[in-house]
């Protein structure tokens, strides 16, 4: 199979969709992989790198996009790439369709297979290329949030651990899950005063154990929200529904009983956000204020750490590229029951059910459109 990974073109975006480890992988394999000239720069990574591993570096995206039957990539085409899909061409990458009329409709009027990251899932639950982002995304939550809490970035001027005498910010998490977690680890770490929502108690159990009791957990529900929203100096949105829209479980009356300065980081936001007053904003233009209220909603933060982010992606990825490759897709999925999840558009159909619904779009289960 030849396997295309073209340099990322959405604002601040340094991440690239494959490291040479992956291409001497897949070359070996008896594949081709075509790299379009400094996609792996943001990332630390030289073209000379992918040659030495077998790899061809290719001076633009054209012929890239042309000649591959699958691209490999990290964020969803932008508009300016639309024109240069093809017909039955795979795209492995984040797709977040559920928020993105336009780009679905482009993908089912070109019969793009669209394999999206954050929709494979194994038997238990998992989703493991969403996995390493939220994971960064969680961690870079908090270190974004107490830099915005300082008095010259907008915020309320308050320092997250507090000192002896003075007492540390109120963090407040809306969502157990990973980026939930690891945006607790790290507030925490930092002194912080640290409450998570979630409205699954087994789970809140075991959030409690595992943070020894340091982390005040609640059970979510409309006035729980609101109460802990109007303590919060740092508001982290950490909901996830796999392949949905994020439910707004922050209102805008919420946001107007917050302090002065509080911030909002929403992670959620590549799902449409979990907070009434989110939109998505860029690294270039980051934040923007409601009510008093400073939001941070950027939808691609793991490319601001883009050495970490892409080696922690492509990790996990490779596995599945090289099934892919190797197999052909209707082979792959149907060995690999997490990797159909993945499958959100197919031969002009959406086949992932939250995706469709969120688009009020028929729903076409991937089982009946295969030979």
């Amino acid at each position: 199979m030849i396997i295309g990974v073209p340099k990322e073109i959405k604002d601040n975006e340094f991440r690239v969709g494959m490291v040479p480890a992956g291409v001497k992988v897949l070359t070996e394999l008896g594949h081709r992989v075509i790299i379009q000239e400094g996609a792996g720069e943001g990332s630390g990574i030289q073209n000379e790198e992918y040659v030495h591993a077998g790899g061809k570096v290719a001076r633009g995206s054209d012929e890239v996009w042309s000649m591959a039957e699958m691209i490999v990539k990290v964020k969803e085409p932008l508009e300016q790439e639309y024109c240069k899909l093809k017909k039955h061409q795979i795209l492995f990458t984040y797709l977040h369709l559920a928020p993105l009329a336009e780009l679905t409709k482009v993908l089912l009027e070109k019969k793009v297979t669209g394999i999206a990251y954050e929709t494979i899932r194994e038997h238990d639950g998992r989703l493991p290329l969403l996995t390493p982002m939220s994971e960064v995304a969680g961690r870079m939550a908090i270190q974004i949030g107490a830099q915005y809490l300082e008095k010259n970035q907008g915020g309320r001027g308050i320092l997250l651990s507090g000192v002896p005498g003075v007492p540390p910010a109120q963090v407040v998490v809306i969502g157990g899950g990973v980026v939930g977690v690891n945006a607790a680890k790290i507030a925490l770490g930092m002194g912080a005063q640290v409450t998570i929502l979630d409205n699954h108690l087994p789970k809140l159990r075991y959030l409690d154990d595992v943070f020894l009791g340091r982390v005040a957990t609640l059970a979510s529900n409309s006035l729980t929200v609101a109460q802990s929203v109007r303590k919060a100096d740092l508001l982290i949105g950490a909901v996830l529904i796999p392949g949905a829209s994020a439910p707004k479980l922050v209102t805008r009356h919420m946001i107007t009983t917050m302090k002065k300065g509080a911030v909002i980081v929403d992670v959620s936001v590549d799902q449409g956000g979990c907070i009434e007053t989110t939109h998505p904003t860029t690294h270039s233009d980051p934040t923007f204020f409601v009510d008093g209220v400073l939001h941070y909603c950027v939808a691609n933060m793991p490319g601001a750490v883009p050495r970490t982010s892409t080696f922690a992606l492509t990790n996990a990825t490779l596995p599945y590229a090289a099934k892919l490759a190797g197999m052909g897709f209707q082979q792959a999925i149907r060995s690999d029951s997490a990797l159909g999840q993945g499958v959100n558009v197919f031969d002009g159909h959406v086949t992932y059910r939250a995706v469709a619904d969120s688009l009020k779009i028929p729903y076409t289960p991937i089982g009946e459109l295969l030979n």
